[in-house]
């Protein structure tokens, strides 16, 4: 797996500033503008879901202040404590988001092969809800935003829809250009954003202060004691307030632990604060607001203006979550869990951003469904809280593993440092599943069909490996081509490399084109690409090579998760010694295989035919590789699952 390179400070690894690094104010803006849109947001619709008439709860006053009280107490726990104290410091080699976690608790538990089957199973679960939850944070936050115009209008209602989607389909068809101008703007947009939306809290505070008494803890459990079963269905809109609470984690890797944690206290948490407890102070005093209370904290005059920035908001956080499925989608690609798509990189400077064609017309299908189907933010909450609680509970459960065998802690220390989390994490996502009729079955539906398709690629690709294996221990690589020297072969000038998932075997493009050319290249190389489970490899370690016979060379190139992987660039960048790359000299040798699916073995028939499809279906491995396309020779193989 993998990620960019981290944008952590020098300062925070070898103890001195690096002037070539950003400074932690400059982190701490870009941090805001990425990190935050989604949480910052959640504002919107939040407590008008709570209210919500489909959840049976009365407008009163020991309700307003339950409610209030617990999503002021969920974002100190949820957010402050576990995500920003406990899980910002489970990082892999600076990187963060739960294919890094995966990658860490999978790795530690490496001499447990069935326990690291199951946590990778589990991971992969964890990253199939994120593309459910891609699809609903859209929606969810720009059809907010813009109810705003029923508020400022009634008669405007019936634009609600049409311009939701008019800016969901203008910012997905954007994303072919890339976010580096846009995102200059992201930070400062969002400073702006939190600021006007904690003075709009802190004047309704003022004016009604008896709501502070939400910031007792003991408000919020009475609430639960006295309710019980209809306290338990609100915890499932309570938690819409925590939405995006993954980004702090999933973004550790771009900007440090110490901008993200600066920010958040600093600013974000503030903000968010004074904005419940406001509108918990509205809906006291003015009950008749429960229409929007996010909205009406506003003077009449300021509804249209804040209708425009808080459009602009939500698209930065739409814009988020779209980059982080890109990212997640090259990630899975690397670890073999996503067959190769095309990816395309929207920038000369930041090798981060990148666009993918197939997901973003994909997302943009899903997006425009629910949108559609739902009609409002308020019935999309009701999808919204299953994916996110089912990501932060797997999160929970794989810090777990990491810090009992990556970082070594006693078993008690590592019960109660996850423990607590996980319970509460397992009321929200209990709590969601009771809307499982209303709407939550969307993103368990993306969810599923993105886990079978990963996992069914994942498993498919590891039976391939296995058959080559197989093959390779009959046939191996050193006596052959001894064998083969010996009958002295025509050579023929230039470099073969030929790519081969398994360094020991004999690749079938070889045999191949000896079968149909009778001719052997004056330099072959028989190159294997590995991906390892860290974010990034070194350049200086990246590429290994050794001599096996005259001519012939066995190669190793490491990428980790996050690296970019361009082979031509990587050995052209080779310093090893007797090693020499001429690109327009060298032949690439690929073998494609054709998967023929056959009952009883390896997996059930249904998921090989699934797996064949998309093995026939799959990117240009050639693309993926950055290989010059007029270099390229493939050669077809057969393979008996």
């Amino acid at each position: 797996m993998g990620h960019p390179a981290s944008a952590v400070p020098e300062t925070d690894r070898i103890g001195m500033p690096d002037p070539h690094q950003p400074d932690l104010r400059a982190l701490a803006l870009a941090a805001l503008g990425v990190v935050y849109g989604d949480i910052g947001t959640s504002p919107l619709y939040t407590l008008s879901t709570v209210f919500s008439a489909d959840n049976g709860l009365a407008l009163n006053a020991f309700n307003i202040v339950g409610i209030v009280s617990l999503i002021f107490w969920s974002l100190m726990v949820v957010v402050s404590l576990k995500y920003v104290a406990l899980i910002l410091r489970a990082n892999n080699h600076g990187e963060g988001g739960i294919m890094a976690l995966l990658a860490l608790a999978a790795s530690s538990v490496a001499d447990r092969p069935r326990l690291r089957r199951t946590l990778l199973a589990v991971g992969v679960m964890g990253a199939a809800l994120f593309f459910g939850d891609s699809v609903i944070t859209p929606a969810i936050s720009v059809l907010s935003a813009v109810e705003g115009l029923e508020v400022a209008a009634p008669v405007l209602k019936t634009f609600v829809i049409p311009v939701t989607l008019a800016a969901l389909i203008a910012l997905f068809v954007m994303q072919k250009h890339g976010t580096s101008g846009i995102g200059r703007v992201f930070g400062p947009v969002m400073v702006l954003w939190f600021i006007v939306i904690g003075i709009a809290g802190l004047v309704q505070i003022v004016a009604t202060p008896i709501v502070l008494v939400a910031l007792n803890p003991l408000r919020g459990l009475e609430f639960c004691a006295h309710h019980r079963w209809l306290a338990f269905v609100a915890l499932g809109a309570v938690v819409l307030s925590l939405t995006g609470a993954e980004a702090l984690y999933a973004d550790m890797g771009h900007f440090g632990k110490r901008p993200i944690r600066l920010t958040w206290f600093g600013l974000v948490f503030p903000a968010l604060a004074l904005n419940y407890l406001g509108q918990g102070a509205l809906l006291l005093s003015h009950p008749g607001a429960l229409q929007n209370p996010f909205y009406l904290l506003f003077p009449q005059w300021a509804i249209f203006p804040m209708i425009v920035l808080a459009t602009i908001a939500t698209v930065i956080a739409s814009q988020a979550v779209i980059s982080g499925t890109y990212s997640m989608t090259k990630q899975a690609m690397q670890l073999s869990f996503l067959p190769r798509i095309n990816i395309v990189h929207t920038s000369e400077q930041e090798i981060g951003q990148i666009y993918v064609p197939g997901i973003n017309w994909i997302l943009l299908a899903a997006v425009v469904a629910a949108v559609v189907g739902f009609g409002s933010s308020t019935a999309l909450g009701s999808a919204y809280g299953i994916a996110v609680t089912g990501t932060m509970l797997i999160t929970t459960f794989l810090t777990f593993f990491v810090v009992r065998y990556a970082w070594h802690y006693n078993w008690l220390l590592c019960i109660l440092a996850t423990a607590f989390f996980f319970v509460i994490d397992a009321l929200f996502f209990s709590a969601n599943l009771l809307k499982i009729v209303e709407g939550g079955w969307f993103p368990l539906v993306i969810g599923v069909v993105m886990f079978t398709i990963m996992a069914t690629w994942g498993r498919g690709w590891e039976l391939m490996l296995a058959e080559a294996r197989e093959r390779a221990g009959t046939t191996p690589l050193q006596p052959y081509l001894t064998s083969l020297l010996a009958q002295s072969p025509v050579r023929v000038g230039g470099t073969a490399i030929f790519l081969t998932p398994t360094p020991d075997a004999v690749p079938h493009a070889l045999i191949n084109n000896l079968r149909h050319n009778r001719v052997l290249h004056e330099h072959v190389v028989f190159l294997t690409v590995v991906t390892k489970d860290v974010p990034r490899v070194p350049e200086r370690g990246r590429f290994r090579v050794e001599q096996l016979c005259p001519g012939c060379f066995r190669a190793t190139i490491t990428y980790g998760f996050k690296d970019e992987v361009d082979l031509p660039q990587t050995l052209g960048a080779s310093t090893v010694a007797g090693f020499k790359f001429e690109p327009s000299e060298t032949s690439w040798f690929l073998s494609r295989a054709a998967v023929v699916p056959k009952s009883g073995r390896g997996m059930a028939l249904w998921r090989e035919r699934l797996f064949a499809v998309m093995l026939h279906n799959v990117g240009n491995i050639a693309a993926f590789f950055k290989l010059p396309a007029n270099r390229v020779i493939e050669v077809g193989a057969r393979v008996e699952l």
